[in-house]
């Protein structure tokens, strides 16, 4: 059965790799060098922090340094050629230039230019270098059943934390107490990091998109914003939810009354075929007849995986359309300077026939 197991492991890693050369060979590339982790893991299951990986179209070549020794013949799968010596990008790029490499294929929305530098000077104008970048997240982008699989188990987990959360949100509670609270117990239930830093932001601070939690003691009255995510067996979950201290008034009921219908209605939208801006849209055409279009400073959403912001991106100006296997965020929010914020976030799946969301927690407001 573990030999059964194994050859599994080893065929699910080379169909990656056969789709991604069949796509090299349809292109004006024969090699591709990988330097992006989340790719190179994608591609060959390694979870090292240092590592190249190229493809040609009919061989594959990984390439890292001895601190990775062990861990890379543990976990690398389906390339004829593991190398571990001296420096992994200088090799990869001698083996490229060893392979006749005519037309290299790099990620340029995702090197530096000090990378590009050292592959100029390696090849010297002898290889076109030619920019690829979208090629490998073209195949992240719609997930398989196991992904699927490992995305539910940590979304699962996520909505364990929220519980956790609503254990510690009181007045005068540092934000930063509630995010190590829901740190802590991610760890001990499993969790292998969190997805990005937590956010977790009361009062007038819930105004701030990205207000990471700080020091800052939880009002006594106001929103508190939530938005979290664990990673599980590799795969990054993320979630919003706004909660509020004490009584609410009228103008903060309809705030979040709108960002709740804002998301509803971007979420009935999403089905394959449909253009990613027509959800952005949904979402910002409810919040424009509520009064608050204004206060919705970013886009609806985003695609998940091995990374927490990975394509298709939800926003207005995208081309993309929803296919079957995507598994993205709806997220629209309000942010008010001087008063506060609402952001209510799921985690959807396209399905064949329309849509699934994930995300299990309530979206009613809960007052604290």
């Amino acid at each position: 059965m573990r030999n059964d197991s194994r050859l599994k492991h080893v065929q699910y890693y080379e169909r990656r790799q056969s789709r991604v050369a069949r796509k090299l060979g349809r292109s004006k590339f024969d090699t591709l060098l990988i330097t992006q982790l989340a790719d190179i893991r994608y591609l060959c299951g390694f979870t090292g922090s240092s590592a190249v990986l190229v493809l040609t179209r009919d061989d594959a070549a990984f390439f890292t340094d001895g601190r990775y020794s062990e861990q890379a013949h543990t976990e690398v799968v389906g390339a004829a050629n593991v190398i571990i010596e001296g420096n992994p990008l200088r090799r990869a790029l001698q083996w490229s230039q060893e392979s006749k490499a005519r037309c290299l294929g790099l990620d340029f929305a995702h090197i530096s230019v000090s990378l590009f530098q050292q592959v100029q000077q390696q090849f010297g104008g002898r290889v076109k270098l030619e920019d690829c970048s979208g090629m490998v997240q073209s195949f992240r982008m719609i997930k398989d059943e196991q992904e699927i699989t490992r995305i539910r188990g940590a979304v699962k987990l996520g909505a364990e934390l929220f519980s956790t959360a609503l254990e510690s949100i009181r007045p005068g509670v540092p934000e930063s107490r509630v995010a190590a609270e829901m740190e802590y117990e991610a760890r001990r239930r499993g969790g292998e990091g969190m997805s990005f830093e937590t956010i977790v932001a009361g009062g007038t601070r819930s105004a701030l998109p990205h207000g990471r939690a700080s020091h800052a003691r939880l009002p006594r009255r106001g929103f508190v914003v939530l938005d979290f995510g664990v990673i599980l067996t590799g795969y990054c979950s993320d979630m919003t939810r706004t909660v509020h201290l004490g009584k609410t008034d009228a103008r903060e009921r309809r705030m979040y009354d709108a960002v709740l219908r804002a998301q509803l209605a971007a979420i009935g939208k999403v089905r394959p075929g449909v253009g990613v801006s027509v959800v952005d849209a949904a979402a910002r055409e409810t919040l424009d007849r509520a009064g608050f279009g204004q206060f919705f400073t970013h886009s609806t959403g985003h695609g998940m995986g091995l990374e927490v912001h990975e394509p298709p991106r939800i926003a207005g100006k995208q081309r993309q359309k929803l296919q079957p296997g995507m598994v993205i965020t709806v997220e629209p929010g309000v942010y008010i300077p001087g008063e506060g914020g609402v952001r209510i976030e799921d985690m959807v799946l396209v399905t064949d026939s329309g849509c699934e969301v994930l995300t299990p927690t309530t979206k009613k407001l809960i007052t604290i």
